[in-house]
């Protein structure tokens, strides 16, 4: 069997972006690592969720293990930096927070993770973190620094096929499948997600949508009951979080391909 390190900016990221991946390799066996950057000091408390005095990084640091339990993942890490809060802001200028962060020191604390658990697969997120946040812009270029110092086979960054997504929906109101209250996100941003034709890679997790809703559910501080996500419609949330796409760049080559990828990640063309 073999293992896979999931590298996320902040608790919840995870549960968002790439658990049915990481919930299908671990029912298949295989070993799930999750490593986080931050612990989200800087998120916004669903109202009412912290209890007197708690600590929103206590809480949420918490919450990661909870999620883990629900994936499969067997090993949960912190590296030593604080949430940058979203582009542009003051925060980002905080001696200590992740955007700050020399990406050669930052990843010889990530190698240090790859190194003992020996990695088929690191997924990261892609070149410009999903949609522009700072930490998730440094979680691509942290995460693929410390990939060349551990050597690790393959690294697949987490995306967002935003075609996919427009397609399904577009399809979904067409035919009255969508509540009529249902609000469309934005989805045609560019900075969201990646078109089609940059993306390399699918892994299919529509049976593992139930654990991917746990998972974020494990995370109540940041998701409420009625986030747009939950409340999503059954069809229309295994059509767009059952399927997560990837973009791997450079491809292994078909002698140094390991099983784990092959297993889990299918060719988009």
């Amino acid at each position: 069997m073999g293992t896979i390190v999931s590298f996320h900016a902040h608790p919840d990221d995870e549960s968002i972006g790439s658990a049915g991946t990481l919930a299908r390799a671990a029912a298949a066996g295989h070993r799930v690592v999750l490593v986080f950057a931050t612990r989200g000091e800087l998120g916004e408390p669903v109202p009412g969720v912290l209890a007197d005095g708690e600590q929103l990084a206590v809480r949420r640091s918490a919450e990661c293990y909870d999620s883990a339990a629900v994936i499969g993942a067997k090993r949960v890490e912190f590296l030593p930096y604080t949430d940058s809060g979203m582009m542009g802001e003051p925060s980002n200028d905080a001696p200590f927070c992740f955007w700050r962060a020399d990406v050669d020191h930052a990843a010889r604390l990530l190698s240090v993770i790859l190194d003992e658990e020996e990695p088929d697969v690191l997924t990261i997120y892609d070149d410009n973190g999903g949609y522009g946040h700072p930490d998730h812009i440094q979680v691509h270029r942290v995460g693929r620094r410390a990939a060349e110092l551990s050597a690790v086979p393959v690294v697949a960054q987490s995306t967002v096929n935003r075609d996919w997504m427009t397609r399904g929906i577009r399809g979904m109101a067409k035919s009255g499948q969508l509540p009529e209250d249902w609000v469309l996100p934005a989805l045609d941003e560019p900075t969201f997600g990646k078109p089609e034709s940059e993306i390399t890679h699918r892994v299919d997790a529509v049976d593992f949508v139930e654990q991917k809703k746990a998972s974020m559910r494990a995370h109540a501080s940041q998701i409420a009951p009625d986030h747009f996500l939950l409340a999503m419609p059954d069809p229309l949330f295994a059509m767009g979080m059952g399927v997560e796409f990837y973009v791997v760049d450079p491809l292994p080559s078909q002698a140094a391909t390991p099983d784990l990828f092959e297993e889990l990640f299918s060719p988009l063309r």
